[in-house]
């Protein structure tokens, strides 16, 4: 399955229709590797995911992205254009665990995997899925050469301590949080602007996939052609014949 067929992404479309956004990020991410499995896809870092989406979106719908943003301070509305390949440049994964010292502490710890951040996400309570999170992401930790549990990690690190490591963890894996800071032209406030790349992308299939059913039922209607015959055509093709339906 090649990831611009348009029946599977049809079917992507359509499975996720009804589903959370972590199911559609999976589907998405299924599209983007065809072939992998759903254990593999779970168990990569969150960057390597979100790289793999936006790799996605170019093939699709090429590299310029367009978006809206309300300035924080007086409303305005801005738009501006993005470049999918250069937000998707995932620099090389560490070769090991990444490690912080800081007052006392040494914290091993791997990069948060996309089934680590959904665990983390379904506790419901935020201490609870901080507590999650820093568990499955700790290799090893010590304070003052004493090692700590990872399941009482989350409530034992100094504050200090803990943005060291979020600090290291978004620089090896940058892509996994995309934050923007726009400057409005009209009162000069900066806007911090998160880029879900999951929903830009899935707002994107979704109308093209009910573009392309309407171009399904009125080429079935003209023509009597069934749903995978005016599929298998190519783009250029389908539009030539929609013209011609037109003019009829």
């Amino acid at each position: 399955m090649r990831a611009t067929d348009p029946a599977a992404l049809l079917a992507t479309w359509e499975a996720g229709l009804t589903g959370r956004a972590a199911d559609r990020s999976l589907l998405l991410h299924l599209a983007a590797r065809p072939g992998a499995d759903t254990g593999e896809l779970l168990a990569v870092p969150v960057g390597e995911r979100e790289a793999d989406l936006f790799a996605l979106r170019r093939a699709l719908f090429g590299d310029r992205m367009q978006v809206r943003v309300a300035c924080g301070a007086c409303d305005e509305e801005m738009e501006f254009d993005l470049d999918a390949g250069v937000l998707g440049a995932r620099p090389d994964p560490p070769p090991g665990p990444l490690r912080v010292a800081e007052d006392g502490w040494e914290v091993e710890f791997a990069l948060p995997t996309v089934a680590a951040l959904e665990a983390a996400a379904s506790a419901g309570d935020p201490a609870e899925a901080r507590r999650r999170l820093v568990a499955s992401c700790t290799v090893r930790a010590l304070r003052g050469g004493e090692e700590v549990p990872a399941p009482d990690l989350a409530a034992a690190l100094p504050a200090g301590v803990e943005r060291r490591i979020a600090e290291a963890a978004a620089e090896a894996d940058p892509v996994a949080d995309v934050t923007l800071s726009i400057a409005c032209p009209e009162c000069g406030e900066a806007t911090p602007a998160e880029l879900d790349i999951t929903s830009y992308l899935w707002a994107e299939l979704d109308t093209w996939a009910r573009d392309l059913l309407l171009d399904v039922h009125l080429l079935a209607s003209a023509y009597g052609w069934s749903e995978p015959e005016i599929l298998a055509l190519s783009p250029t093709r389908r539009r030539y014949y929609l013209e011609l339906c037109a003019d009829v």
